[in-house]
């Protein structure tokens, strides 16, 4: 759905030249499965009995009404797909040139989720056509979220929205409110980071003493937490002045284009790691290392709003490549990569040099394009969404 310039970038998961990381799922857009079309429009005499969300809210001044959705099966694993079916009756002739949009949201945060925008009934009922008194159903499928979330749904048009005519049932921005979706939030994961006396040298190759000390983790799928195709292993570590990170990546063919500081090497393959000093959930840093060393760093005030490219990180990073870089005709065996990263540096950095106990919010990211064509996505913390700005699914960075 398009949207208000204003509100657009904050938004989209899927634009990521505005929103900094091009996440997993980045690559072709997610796909979500979807229910067969059926080749002309379809009518009930009134909704199903077993509704699990009713609403009765009304758009356009009563013309049309929301009766309410049913979410198959409510409760269901994180990343797994459920079935949601809307239904929507139309009390006098629709408005005309309106399209139809499903956002899955944060409901803290407002932040979205997952964009499951969509024509209803695979494009055999535009809004326009539906008849007066008739009920109309739409069925799709989104992945079960994470951590508690909201479905809101609409009609859209150039870059306004159908108005809702009910202020409570709506999130302020004509968005509205339809089922939750998932109940008690997944549980995060913790790293605890050791202080160190010896620093590691950065120089990409991962054989310092300090590297001994640190707990090896193992990155897994960002969208369901499965194994990933190829391991990536990742460890941190810290002095008080700065934080170590490093990454040890298998890959049979490690390649890059992007040659310049703040080039969107997200947009190819990259290890990524996001700080949320403060763990408020909304000001957090977004550091980058590509295979030819290029650094893209940005700070966020809120969760993928006002990005600042301007923010210099004063890290220092280092690539070792055990293969060919760039060469497609061999097969190499993967890259590695050390990040320094500067504390005082950061946003809402509670203590300098961090103390015993203080617990951050994070997470690590790999993207692998899979014979440069195929997306995979890898994190510390699973998503189960296809965006790494998800903070309600940053881990915990537990100081030592």
């Amino acid at each position: 759905m398009r949207l208000p310039s204003s509100v657009l970038a904050p938004l989209l998961a899927v634009t990521c030249l505005a929103t900094a990381c091009r996440d997993e799922q980045a690559g072709p857009r997610q796909k979500t499965p979807r229910i067969p079309a059926p080749t002309q429009l379809r009518t009930l005499d009134a909704a199903p009995a077993d509704l699990t969300f009713r609403s009765g809210a009304t758009f356009a001044g009563g013309a049309v009404v929301y009766l309410g959705s049913k979410v198959s099966p409510e409760k269901a694993a994180p990343g797994t797909q459920v079935r949601l079916a809307h239904y929507f009756q139309a009390v006098r002739p629709p408005p005309q040139g309106f399209a139809f949009f499903v956002h899955v949201v944060d409901p803290a945060s407002g932040g979205m989720l997952t964009n499951a925008d969509h024509e209803v009934q695979g494009g055999a009922a535009p809004l326009a056509s539906w008849p007066v008194g008739k009920v109309i159903e739409d069925v799709h499928s989104v992945p079960m979220p994470g951590t508690p979330a909201r479905v809101m749904l609409g009609f859209w048009r150039g870059d306004s929205r159908l108005p809702v005519d009910d202020a409570h049932a709506h999130d302020g921005s004509q968005r509205m409110l339809g089922p939750q979706l998932g109940g008690a939030a997944q549980e995060l994961p913790e790293y605890s980071v050791p202080r160190v006396s010896q620093p590691p040298t950065i120089d990409g190759v991962l054989d310092d003493a300090a590297w001994k000390q640190a707990k090896p983790v193992v990155l897994r799928r960002s969208f369901d937490g499965s194994a990933a195709r190829q391991r990536t292993e990742a460890r941190l570590v810290h002095d008080g002045k700065f934080l170590y990170v490093a990454f040890d990546l298998e890959d049979p063919d490690v390649w890059g284009t992007l040659r310049k500081r703040d080039d969107p090497i997200y947009e190819e393959e990259v290890v990524e790691i996001f700080l949320d000093a403060n763990a408020d959930g909304r000001t957090y840093n977004e550091l980058q290392v590509s295979p030819h060393n290029v650094i893209f760093d940005a700070y966020f005030p809120a969760r993928r709003q006002g990005m600042d490219r301007s923010w210099d990180s004063g890290m220092t990073s280092a690539v070792k490549v055990r293969g060919t870089l760039d060469d497609a005709s061999d097969r190499d065996e993967g890259w590695s990569v050390e990040m320094q990263i500067p504390f005082d540096r950061l946003a809402e950095v509670p203590h300098i040099p961090p103390q015993p106990g203080d617990r951050w919010r994070f997470n690590l990211y790999r993207l692998e394009h899979h014979d440069r064509r195929t997306v995979e996505g890898q994190s510390f913390s699973p998503l189960f969404v296809g965006d790494f700005h998800a903070l309600p699914r940053f881990g915990w960075l537990v100081f030592e």
